[in-house]
C-alpha cells in the first residue's frame, strides 16, 4: 500500500475496472487484516483511521463502497455516514464493537446499506459486500451504450406515480427524484415488480441479498422506515408501501 496522506489514509491504485473499497476504522490492525483480505479477493483498497479525513477523501474521490467503524475520535461513523449522505449515495456497511439493537437501527435510518458486530467474520463481511457490488454495478458507457445494473429486471418499472429505472439507478414519484441506496432501492423493486402482492421479510433480503446472507428482520424494517422517509420527503401523503403486519410489505399503485 503506497502512503496517501501523512497517518490517515493509505490506497492501492485501482487497475481499469477494478472495485475499490474504503475501509475507516481508528483500529490499524484491523484496517491492514482488512486490507489484505480485500486485495486478495482482487479489490482495490484505500484505508482511513479518521472520520474527518475519509469524509474529504470519501467526497473527493468516492469509492464503490465503504466500511465503517462506529466508535472514532474526532468524528464517529455515525456523523461520517449522516454528512456523507448529504453528497453521496455510496454503499457503506457499518462494521463496529457497538450490538445493540438501536445502534443498528440508528445506523440504518441514517443510510447504511448494512450493518456487521464485532467480533466478525471476514468471510461474512466479503459476502456482504459482493452482495451488495453485485447489484450496485456502475453504469459504463463504451462506443454509446449502456451497461445496465444485473437486476435481471432492466426495463424501467412505472406502478402509477413511481418510476424507477434499474439501469441507471434512478427512482422518481410524481416526477421528483428520490435518491436510495443499493439495498432500498432492491428492496422497493421487489415489491413494485407486484404490486399488491405481500413480500415477506425473508424475500425482501434474498432480494438485496442474493448469496444467502443472513439479515435479520430488524434490518428489513429500518430499510423500509427509511424508504417511507425519503418518499415522504417529496410527497407527505405517501402511503404506496404498507405493511402487513405477520406477513410483510406490498406496494400499492393505486
Amino acid at each position: 500500500m503506497t502512503q496517501e496522506t501523512d497517518t490517515t489514509a493509505q490506497q492501492t491504485g485501482a487497475a481499469e475496472g477494478q472495485r475499490t473499497i474504503a475501509l475507516v476504522d481508528d483500529d490499524r490492525n484491523i484496517l491492514t487484516t482488512l486490507s489484505i483480505a480485500l486485495q486478495g479477493e482482487g479489490y482495490a483498497t484505500r484505508v482511513y483511521s479518521d472520520g474527518e479525513a475519509a469524509l474529504a477523501a470519501l467526497r473527493q474521490n468516492p469509492p464503490d463502497l465503504a466500511v465503517f467503524d462506529i466508535k472514532m475520535p474526532r468524528m464517529d461513523g455515525m456523523e461520517l455516514l449522516q454528512k456523507l449522505r448529504e453528497t453521496s449515495d455510496i454503499p457503506v456497511i457499518f462494521l463496529t464493537s457497538k450490538d445493540q439493537e438501536e445502534d443498528e437501527e440508528a445506523g440504518l435510518a441514517m443510510g447504511a446499506d448494512d450493518y456487521i458486530a464485532k467480533p466478525f467474520s471476514q468471510r461474512l463481511l466479503l459476502a456482504r459486500i459482493r452482495a451488495i457490488l453485485r447489484r450496485a454495478a456502475p453504469l459504463t458507457e463504451e462506443e454509446g451504450e449502456t451497461a445496465p445494473m444485473p437486476t435481471g429486471h432492466n426495463e424501467v418499472i412505472a406502478r402509477g406515480r413511481l418510476a424507477m429505472d434499474p439501469a441507471r439507478h434512478q427512482v422518481t414519484w410524481d416526477g421528483k427524484p428520490v435518491s436510495l441506496t443499493v439495498t432500498e432501492f432492491l428492496i422497493l423493486e421487489a415489491l413494485a415488480i407486484r404490486p399488491g402482492v405481500i413480500k415477506s421479510r425473508n424475500q425482501l433480503m434474498d432480494a438485496a441479498y442474493p448469496d444467502d446472507v443472513f439479515v435479520d428482520d430488524r434490518t428489513v424494517d429500518s430499510h423500509i422506515k427509511r424508504l417511507r422517509r425519503k418518499f415522504r420527503a417529496v410527497d407527505p401523503q405517501f402511503g404506496a408501501i404498507e405493511t402487513l403486519y405477520g406477513a410483510g410489505y406490498s406496494f400499492s399503485d393505486g
